[in-house]
């Protein structure tokens, strides 16, 4: 194969929408910074290959060892909504029944996401924002804004866990 071969067989096979595009450094770095507003747009449905900075932030949150760091965040946070309340105010103040009510699914979302099968990140994206976001019912402060429970929420994002669900969005 020629030079001219090999080239237009590239640019063809790079022009697939299907294919993902090696990343930038650039792409990753301004990934990692604005990591909470993109898992916060993947959580929501958009999808990762609609722009540079989505796709570099699904790339890095489906990664094995990310989902699995994330699991054990969802792990200590059963231990920390089991232990008994203390005298002293908690930094960040947990809907501890919420927790504990909502346990099978945790360890549910906990064993999917440490499976080693490819995962969408919309599910992993809504895990993450689950744990991180303020308002999430996992926490006292501003919970008040979402209807839904935090055993429903954790449905939802098992379901965006499943390995049979496809990876990426039909165009």
């Amino acid at each position: 194969m020629n030079n001219a071969d090999f080239s237009s067989t590239r640019a063809l096979a790079l022009g697939d929408p299907m294919v993902i595009q090696p990343g930038r450094l650039t792409d990753r770095l301004l990934a990692r910074a604005r990591g909470a507003s993109l898992d916060q747009q993947l959580a929501a449905g958009w999808a990762p290959e609609s722009s540079r900075l989505l796709a570099a932030r699904a790339q890095r949150i489906v990664s094995l060892p990310r989902r699995i760091a994330l699991a054990g965040n969802w792990d200590h946070l059963l231990r920390v909504a089991r232990r008994a309340p203390s005298r002293r105010v908690a930094p960040v103040p947990l809907r501890a029944a919420a927790i504990l009510a909502a346990e099978p699914a945790i360890r549910e979302l906990v064993e999917r996401l440490t499976a080693p099968l490819p995962v969408g990140a919309r599910g992993v994206a809504a895990a993450s924002v689950l744990l991180t976001d303020p308002a999430s019912p996992v926490y006292s402060g501003r919970s008040g804004r979402s209807p839904r429970s935090l055993a429903d929420l954790l449905q939802d994002a098992i379901l965006q866990l499943d390995p049979a669900r496809p990876l990426m969005c039909a165009s």
